[in-house]
């Protein structure tokens, strides 16, 4: 793994994040957002405020290196997940409750994080998922809205939902249709099934196939990469936005339709839930 000499800790604003691990690189113009949400690798309503927090810090300039930034990296602290997608738990509480709008209002503040980063926070940013570990529902989704996706050969990805009766809400097949086109989105989220970072990589999906442990360093050679022609790989992902954009209010009515439809799943439906919820909680 490189060593990185100009490693520096925003200690008056990221600190206060108990979700969040938060480094500067100088040298790389480069800032990591290491995802360690507890009790579960997953979306938690505290790990989703948290990277909208700091979001809205480099977007107003309230970080040092705001100016400066030039690349964004999100990955996890957790040893076999990137992040298992979103807190099941939580789900289950508001369905049994019938609180539909709270849900919705969870899934929007899901998919405007994810705006965020599929828009580089409106600078001239590449965002980067690093995945190590396993990528599910939501952290796939999440995963999937940045300009980048790194992955070692031993992660899982795959969108899970249907096998609870429903479908990935925050984003999924907005994202995957203009990547790998609708045909291909559609056989992934109605599939429901597990791929391996090769078979990822092969569809389209991932962009560099790094091998185990050697993530970090592939970060670093893309970055490498790209400041050679920096301008024409920034100018072109551009105009591939333009072309078919993702557009925030997409995002929101497809949350509008994902809450709605969880309050329709039965109690078969929700058994499964429980048991994907003592899943994520195996890993930590």
């Amino acid at each position: 793994m490189q060593q990185n000499t100009n490693l520096k800790t925003q200690d008056n604003i990221e600190q206060k994040f108990s979700s969040l691990d938060i480094t500067y690189e100088e040298e790389h113009a480069l800032a990591w957002y290491r995802m360690n949400a507890h009790p579960r690798p997953c979306f938690t309503k505290e790990l989703v405020d948290e990277i909208g927090c700091w979001f809205s810090e480099i977007i107003n300039g309230k970080c040092e290196y705001s100016e400066q930034l030039e690349y964004i990296v999100m990955s996890s602290n957790h040893t076999d997940a990137f992040c298992l997608g979103g807190d099941l738990a939580l789900f289950l509480e508001l369905i049994e409750s019938r609180s539909v709008e709270e849900l919705i209002t969870y899934d929007m503040a899901c998919v405007d994080t994810m705006f965020l980063n599929y828009s580089s926070l409106g600078k001239d940013i590449t965002t980067v998922s690093l995945i190590q570990g396993d990528a599910l529902g939501g952290g796939f989704e999440a995963a999937i809205s940045s300009d980048v996706i790194i992955a070692e050969r031993s992660a899982k990805m795959g969108l899970p939902d249907i096998l609870f009766n429903l479908f990935p809400g925050a984003g999924a097949y907005s994202f995957l249709s203009r990547k790998i086109g609708m045909v291909e989105a559609e056989r992934m989220i109605l599939g429901g099934k597990l791929y391996s970072a090769q078979q990822m990589f092969d569809l389209g999906v991932v962009d560099v196939l790094a091998e185990d442990g050697e993530g970090e360093q592939a970060v670093y050679d893309y970055i490498k990469k790209e400041n050679r022609a920096r301008n024409g790989y920034r100018g072109f992902r551009k105009v591939k936005k333009l072309c078919n954009p993702v557009t925030q209010e997409e995002l929101w009515e497809g949350a509008k339709v994902w809450g709605k439809a969880a309050m329709n799943l039965e109690k078969k439906d929700l058994r499964m839930m429980e048991r994907l919820v003592k899943r994520q909680s195996a890993k930590r």
